[in-house]
């Protein structure tokens, strides 16, 4: 198991796994904040295609979390666009 952090909050994934599906299993929904309307986003198509679940992963904004695998000590934020 990899201990990283979400939005402040100690969590853990198992080793391989994308950020998207660690934040899942710790029944993390949310990832962003739509550019205009606010609305929630979060893992939508799981491959890449679609930019649904940009997060700031260590500092660093617009990372797909679908794309990024879990590395120990990763500081994970939501993403609010607007």
């Amino acid at each position: 198991m990899i201990s990283f952090t979400f939005n402040g909050v100690e969590l853990k994934g198992q080793s391989g796994q994308s950020v998207s599906a660690a934040l899942l299993v710790n029944k993390e929904r949310i990832n962003r904040y739509a550019r205009f309307s606010g609305a929630p986003r979060g893992l939508f198509c799981g491959i890449g295609v679609c930019f649904d679940c940009m997060l700031i992963i260590n500092g660093q904004p617009n990372l797909r979390g679908c794309l990024t695998e879990i590395q120990p000590g990763m500081i994970v934020e939501v993403q609010n666009d607007h």
